[in-house]
């Protein structure tokens, strides 16, 4: 027949949308026309194919070929449709059957040699396909992406007679194992016991990893901000098999290493040059940015004021709903982005506010880099204080094992279980009906709260941040109820509120 029908997946942010390829042969001059909004890289498939099917030992017709993807509203892009076009061209002159390429979907790039290359998103493509009720062909460079999602109807190869091999059942390609890396254990190199003289940091990042809540850390440089939050990942317990999934989704959405990563919580540590749309995601083929490849793990942001305000303020709606939405005027994709934000920061733009290097108005201004909205979806703030040096040497030789990694993170591996079960999720995501009904207070309690909410000027979202964080210090005290000790506790942890006051009158 000269008409013929593949099915092929595009990758669009997190999905992979149906993508229906018609390849019709007719008489006349040769010539080789591709329809469809396909983008550049996807128009230069008739090169590698037409050479791919040449080197592969198949005829390459000398007719004149129309290629349609449709549907010709989404945006194409890649070389991912070079297999099923190959393949199309083969069923359209004969050299294959129709029915025999039905049951599949491909996906792959071709080299000239016919050899197939690695595409992104497969993962995507794959579960879609399964979906569907069909089965797909790829690569053999996918193949530990896919073996991730065993067991999965899927068959890679190597070049593209392998693949037209096991369509014709000549010669079938081998099942996917599952990938024995799903059992490997999860280690950290850094000990939080290893942060010297910062205990009541030690113990805001403890309650932050229990409940799920966000930090900023400011102090002088040499303090120790950028060790704790380096160590805040060995107190999180380790991704659970869909998570480990959804990750590393994202990863190959990306083009990164998913097995390296492989049930392990990101640590994303994005310079303070990083471009607003490096950090949410984005550009002319949606990418995920730093906030989305942090999904699950954590967000390290060093210099937090040296960071574009934009950059800083574009976090505000991920913050609160653990997604990105990006719309553009070719697309409109979501991305994962539930990370928890550890931020770090000088309180002057010469690092000690103490040194006198810098004028009121010069602090002010670094100061004011971070909004006040911003500051809101910030848990906890914590004032990093200098270590005195004679206290260092002490803590050095009197290690505490209560309170290394191993230890916290068991504290808070108990702690999220009970949130977990009580409510569904974690302390800071819940809602105000899960507040109502968990986080009762008594009299004495709520007088307390109301209290420190007049006197300090917390706006209600502080307020309700505030409950959740002695929602959680109970959690790793273990009691039923909060205590006005654990509401006295996560008041504290609005030190850098408490600093721009005082500053402010000051000057």
């Amino acid at each position: 027949m000269s008409l013929a029908i593949v099915y092929s997946r595009a990758c669009i942010g997190m999905e992979a949308p149906l993508i229906t390829i018609e390849v019709h042969i007719s008489v006349g001059l040769p010539c080789f026309q591709l329809v469809g909004l396909p983008q550049r890289s996807v128009s230069e498939a008739k090169e590698r194919v037409r050479s791919a099917m040449l080197n592969a030992g198949f005829e390459f017709p000398s007719k004149r070929i129309t290629v349609n993807l449709s549907p010709a509203d989404v945006p194409k892009s890649g070389a991912r449709f070079d297999l099923a076009i190959a393949l199309g061209l083969l069923v359209a002159s004969g050299q294959l059957e129709q029915q025999q390429l039905d049951p599949f979907e491909c996906v792959g790039e071709l080299a000239l040699s016919s050899q197939l290359r690695r595409v992104e998103g497969i993962m995507s493509a794959a579960l879609a396909s399964n979906k569907a009720d069909k089965t797909l062909l790829t690569s053999i460079h996918n193949t530990t992406e896919l073996s991730l999602l065993a067991p999965i109807k899927a068959f890679t190869g190597a070049h593209l007679n392998e693949i037209v091999g096991h369509i014709t059942q000549t010669q079938l390609l081998p099942t996917i194992p599952a990938n024995p890396i799903q059992q490997q254990s999860v280690s950290h190199e850094l000990d939080i016991a290893d942060v010297l003289g910062q205990d009541k940091a030690v113990r805001a990042l403890l309650i932050a990893a229990a409940g799920g809540h966000n930090v900023l850390l400011f102090g002088p440089p040499g303090s120790g901000k950028t060790m704790l939050a380096q160590c805040f990942n060995s107190l999180l317990p380790p991704l659970n098999q869909s998570e480990a999934v959804d990750n590393a989704m994202i990863l190959s959405v990306a083009g990164k290493d998913c097995q390296a990563q492989w049930g392990t919580r990101p640590l994303r540590q994005p310079h303070h040059s990083t471009t607003p749309t490096a950090m949410i995601g984005g550009g002319l083929i949606p990418q995920p940015g730093e906030i989305s490849l942090a999904h699950r793990g954590t967000l390290f942001m060093d210099e937090l004021p040296e960071f574009q305000r934009t950059a800083i303020d574009n976090l505000r709606e991920p913050l609160e709903s653990g997604q990105v939405h990006l719309s553009r005027a070719n697309y409109n994709v979501t991305f994962p982005a539930d990370f928890q934000l550890i931020a770090a920061m000088n309180p002057s733009p010469t690092g000690d506010i103490e040194n006198n290097r810098s004028t009121y108005d010069q602090t002010m201004r670094y100061l004011q880099k971070i909004s006040g909205p911003f500051l809101d979806r910030i848990d906890i703030q914590v004032d990093v204080k200098k270590v005195n040096v004679n206290d260092m040497f002490h803590e050095a030789q009197t290690k505490d094992q209560d309170n290394t990694s191993p230890a916290l993170a068991k504290r808070v591996h108990q702690a999220q279980n009970l949130q977990i079960e009580r409510q569904g999720v974690l302390n800071q995501k819940m809602t105000q009906q899960h507040i109502k009904a968990f986080c009762q207070l008594g009299h004495a309690q709520e007088n307390f709260i109301r209290m420190a909410i007049d006197r300090l000027g917390l706006s209600l979202r502080v307020s309700h941040r505030i409950i959740k964080i002695a929602r959680t210090i109970a959690d790793l005290d273990k009691h039923r109820d909060i205590e006005q000790t654990h509401l006295a506790e996560a008041l504290q942890y609005r030190a850098f509120d408490r600093f721009l006051v005082q500053y402010a009158r000051e000057g």
